[in-house]
């Protein structure tokens, strides 16, 4: 009985040491059923913001690397109107694009955040990756909020931050 239980438990140990590996890149965003078919309306207030996003970070020297997963968050701050996201384009630390998540405008409900995670394999970003996000708001509403969290964990160590996007126009 005694090694039964002490089976068991190295098992459990062992089984709690691996870890998953998944490569994929997902996104919490259901695109076409947030697409808007019509036409954003020109009496909407046009506006663009930068997000820095880090798919890995120096360690040590420039050698070394930390991958990271990433979660673009995408939040509207009113809570009367919705905000219409025309574009959200990620690029990487050389500037080139990777990725236009919405080929159509699509829209965020007052109040509502909507996340893109990035794989913490998937390092297409590199150490200087950005967003790019094109959207539409009713005059006199509240800026939307755009920020990236960063984390990656191994064993018993974690490493996690927050950016937040720049209104360029």
């Amino acid at each position: 009985m005694k090694n039964v239980f002490l089976v068991s438990v190295l098992i459990i140990f062992f089984a709690s040491c691996i870890e998953p590996k998944e490569t994929t890149t997902a996104s919490t965003v259901d695109w076409n059923k947030r697409s808007v078919d019509y036409r954003v309306s020109d009496s909407l207030n046009l506006g663009k913001t930068y997000l820095s996003v880090y798919s890995q970070v120096y360690s040590q020297s420039e050698h070394t690397t930390h991958d990271l997963t990433a979660t673009i968050n995408m939040r509207n701050t009113s809570n009367t109107d919705t905000l219409y996201i025309l574009q959200a384009e990620y690029y990487n630390t050389a500037g080139k694009s990777i990725r236009n998540y919405n080929k159509k405008p699509i829209y965020i409900a007052p109040m509502e955040s909507v996340a893109i995670v990035i794989d913490e394999h998937n390092i297409e970003g590199g150490t200087g990756g950005n967003f790019i996000f094109d959207w539409k708001i009713a005059k006199e509403t509240s800026a939307p909020l755009f920020e990236g969290v960063f984390i990656s964990t191994k064993g018993q160590q974690g490493l996690s931050f927050v950016t937040q996007g720049k209104t360029l126009e």
